[in-house]
């Protein structure tokens, strides 16, 4: 878990990007999972999450497009709902839980490789990683599963929109984080979002890149998937 690469390593492949944005990356670390989960496939819709909570926050609408403008706490009770209505648990992913599904398997910055490009994930393609080559910018969200998945069988765990994990967000967290089950700190500021989005440069859709938001704050590049508890 965490960056292969340096802070300054990365910070030189995403270019003018001052290397502090990384250092909570490090130091990379091994974690065991010891209970197994299903991730959803995809981001959650709108069509989906209006399905549930019976509304839909985005403001650009597209039923088949993750949702959007919601908080951490909409997350969560979008998943007491749907626990609720078909009497199964489903949570938001721990941080180390994400990145395991996100990685699948991979040690690369993505599990594309060593780069990314436009014609495999959803993010501000006027900016490239390593040696990688300018793309589209697309400007907004697009329909869930336009790509290629990982090796799991997973759409969009780079870029689209970030995406909600349960964990607080603590900067230096991997230096003292348990090696089984890490869930975070006990208290914070932020919750974790990882993934990237279509705003943002394709570094920080890395599989080690590590965001964080307020719990109530609604974004346009923030959406949400959910794991089903085994």
């Amino acid at each position: 878990m965490g960056s292969r690469d340096s802070a300054a390593e990365v910070a030189r492949k995403v270019r003018n990007t001052d290397r502090k944005h990384f250092l909570e990356e490090h130091p990379q670390h091994r974690v065991e999972i010891t209970r197994g989960f299903y991730m959803s496939t995809t981001e959650v819709t709108q069509a989906q999450y209006r399905s549930i909570m019976g509304t839909n926050l985005s403001r650009r609408k597209g039923g088949d497009n993750p949702v959007r403008q919601v908080s951490w706490d909409d997350a969560v009770e979008f998943c007491r709902k749907l626990s609720e209505k078909e009497g199964r648990t489903y949570l938001l992913p721990t941080e180390a839980e994400w990145e395991y599904a996100c990685r699948a398997g991979t040690t690369t910055p993505f599990y594309t490789g060593e780069t990314i490009s436009t014609s495999q994930a959803n993010y501000n393609g006027t900016h490239v990683y390593g040696s990688g080559t300018k793309g589209i910018y697309r400007k907004t969200t697009i329909a869930v599963g336009s790509f290629p998945p990982n090796a799991f069988g997973l759409y969009d765990m780079h870029g689209n929109v970030y995406e909600w994990c349960q964990d607080w967000h603590g900067e230096n967290y991997y230096a003292v984080s348990p090696t089984s089950d890490p869930r975070g700190p006990s208290s914070g500021k932020y919750r974790v979002t990882r993934g990237g989005s279509w705003l943002w440069h394709p570094g920080n859709s890395r599989s080690a890149h590590r965001g964080g938001n307020t719990p109530s704050s609604r974004s346009g590049n923030v959406g949400f998937r959910i794991l089903l508890d085994l």
